[in-house]
């Protein structure tokens, strides 16, 4: 893969080696996200960020990315801000916007959206989700998530058995992660939801054409006795017909500490793309386990900014200068990514 002036818009374009490609600059950029050197490399670059539905994480992390790389991010938040809520195109808004800026990171409501307002761009566009439709960086931030949680137990992403828990139906981030991971060896993907919203079959049949074994169920604990990765997903409900018919489903998986202590591995990692809905109704990732070491979802957001910057890098073409342009950091630096 060519990763210069490319558009990121599926995990598609991804082969094995693509992806240990940005695993290898997110590794060479880690003190940087950490805070440990600085790097001006692209000083005066702007990214746009487009975010057209809400976001915290990726919309944050995407530009805390671009910022420690030294660039400038320009928001637009909501659509009723833009032109396009008095009729205009994709096409002229992504001509317009696209003089403006370097790189443009884009979130829409719509499948395809992204895509269509990239065609139009004169520069590279980052999907940063379209509907229920991808996610790609969310989902190589994960795999590089579960390479570094597996590999301190003496394993790797090849023969792992990961339970993926909830909203299937839905959850983008399900969608574009179970699609990178069929990319590896003997995978055992156990996949538990109601049946109403479980992984569309055409995810499911790619995974077994790959070789790997899936197992679907509706029950949580019988389920994840074996598991490597719990990866849990809240219910979508923005994407459901009314709150009425998404709030049938909440709450029907909750992990706690109790069910982990009873039915996981001393090891089993817990991993959510948040946010997680800790609504008494639905709680589907209790509080009680944030004090579990195995809790790795604060260190899959931390490892999002870390491979959102190796993206901007290696598609600006700056990842042999990122350290000509470094120093050390003159503030304060706590213990946060200790």
């Amino acid at each position: 893969m060519n990763f210069v002036g490319s558009h990121i818009l599926s995990v598609s374009q991804f082969d094995r080696p693509a992806i240990e490609r940005v695993f290898e600059v997110a590794d060479q950029l880690e003190p940087y996200a950490k805070r440990q050197r600085v790097t001006r490399v692209l000083e005066g670059a702007i990214l746009g960020s487009m975010f057209f539905e809400p976001s915290t994480r990726t919309r944050v992390s995407f530009g805390c990315a671009f910022n420690l790389l030294g660039g400038e991010v320009r928001e637009t938040t909501e659509m009723k801000s833009t032109s396009i809520a008095k009729g205009e195109s994709f096409f002229d808004t992504a001509r317009v916007l696209s003089g403006y800026s370097d790189v443009i990171v884009m979130r829409h409501e719509i499948e395809g959206s992204v895509a269509e307002f990239a065609s139009a761009s004169r520069v590279p566009v980052l999907n940063g989700g379209d509907g229920a439709n991808e996610h790609p960086s969310q989902a190589l931030l994960d795999l590089y998530t579960i390479r570094k949680e597996v590999a301190a137990h003496g394993k790797n992403i090849d023969n792992l058995r990961i339970a993926l828990i909830g909203d299937l139906k839905y959850g983008r981030a399900v969608h574009s992660l179970c699609r990178l991971l069929s990319l590896y060896n003997n995978i055992e993907f156990i996949l538990i939801s109601p049946p109403e919203l479980a992984l569309p079959a055409h995810y499911i049949d790619g995974m077994r054409a790959a070789g790997h074994r899936v197992i679907e169920s509706s029950e949580l604990q019988s389920s994840i006795g074996k598991a490597d990765i719990l990866y849990v997903t809240r219910t979508q409900e923005e994407r459901f017909p009314s709150p009425e018919e998404a709030s049938k489903y909440k709450g029907l998986f909750r992990l706690n500490q109790s069910i982990y202590t009873e039915y996981c591995e001393p090891n089993t990692v817990i991993m959510h793309p948040l946010p997680r809905d800790s609504r008494g109704n639905a709680n589907e990732l209790d509080n009680d386990l944030n004090e579990n070491p195995n809790l790795a979802i604060f260190r899959q957001t931390d490892n999002g900014v870390t491979i959102r910057m190796a993206l901007f890098a290696l598609i600006l073409d700056v990842v042999n200068d990122v350290d000509k342009y470094a120093r050390d950091v003159n503030w304060y630096t706590d213990k946060r990514f200790k």
